[in-house]
């Protein structure tokens, strides 16, 4: 998301892309409106606005959405949210532009299921952000997971309801996991998966990632997530959507779908030379 409010906050609260389709600019600390050349402006896809935000940022600039012409006082009644999330960090969107920088929102892609939203594990489906069903293509647009829901919910509940009763075990729902630690991957992550990637970082993140993985820690399970981004962002030696290689800027006509399990990604790991404390996790 290229407009997350930019504060010591954790994980960083959005800022919405409808104050962008009120009028809202970007502009940096001298007042400069960078996007003003791009087509489409501030309302380009997110991938386009997120990588001119992060620019800005690696040269040294902060980065501010002006909502003060567009909206002025009327903002806190168009986005009432916002404007609290604002003033808890001592600003007044009203009269001040807001920090903003690129976050990470959802992860693309997903498990990867079939149209009744069935996966490769028996007895688990996925509906909704969480899974893979390629409606969608490589840039992630305002509210997909709405879509996602509305069209393919009915399949998915037709196809539990028609699971053999007793077949499946049902999960409790009054199980909630633990909260996992990500403290010691965000700093990898952020380096090495964000807006722009290239192939050295992605190999020092996947080293970096592997012990964690194999640590059985709190961090261990999005560790595994985040390999296996790092493995599949490796892999794809192109650019589409948000995936941007600096090393591979252009666009392969011939890609493929990605589809990576952990045991492929832990495999890929090893063979760039890497050894996981315990390799009792490609069995």
């Amino acid at each position: 998301h290229p407009t997350a409010l930019d504060v010591p906050r954790r994980p960083m609260p959005l800022v919405s892309e409808a104050v962008r389709g009120e009028g809202a600019m970007l502009i940096n600390e001298r007042g400069e409106r960078f996007l003003a050349d791009t087509p489409g402006g501030e309302l380009a896809p997110r991938d386009v606005v997120a990588r001119a935000v992060w620019q800005q940022l690696t040269a040294g600039h902060r980065v501010f959405l002006d909502a003060r012409q567009c909206l002025g006082p009327k903002f806190g009644k168009r986005f009432p949210a916002i404007t609290r999330l604002c003033r808890q960090a001592g600003i007044d969107p009203a009269n001040a532009p807001i920090p903003v920088r690129p976050a990470a929102h959802y992860h693309m892609g997903g498990v990867a299921v079939d149209a009744a939203g069935r996966s490769s594990l028996e007895g688990l489906w996925a509906c909704g952000e969480v899974a893979c069903t390629g409606l969608h293509g490589a840039n992630r647009l305002a509210s997909n997971s709405l879509t996602e829901a509305v069209v393919t919910a009915a399949w998915v509940a037709e196809s539990v309801a028609g699971a053999a009763p007793g077949q499946y075990r049902r999960l409790s729902s009054s199980f909630v996991p633990p909260r996992p630690d990500t403290s010691c991957l965000r700093p990898v992550v952020s380096r090495a998966l964000g807006v722009i990637r290239d192939g050295e970082a992605l190999r020092g993140a996947a080293a970096a990632l592997l012990p964690i993985v194999a640590g059985n820690t709190a961090a261990s399970d999005p560790a595994v997530v985040a390999l296996m981004i790092a493995i599949a962002a490796l892999r794809r030696e192109e650019s589409r959507g948000s995936h941007y290689r600096s090393d591979f800027p252009g666009r392969d006509t011939d890609a493929v779908e990605s589809r990576l399990t952990l045991k492929m990604a832990i495999q890929a790991a090893v063979a760039l030379g890497w050894r996981a404390p315990t390799m009792e996790l490609l069995t």
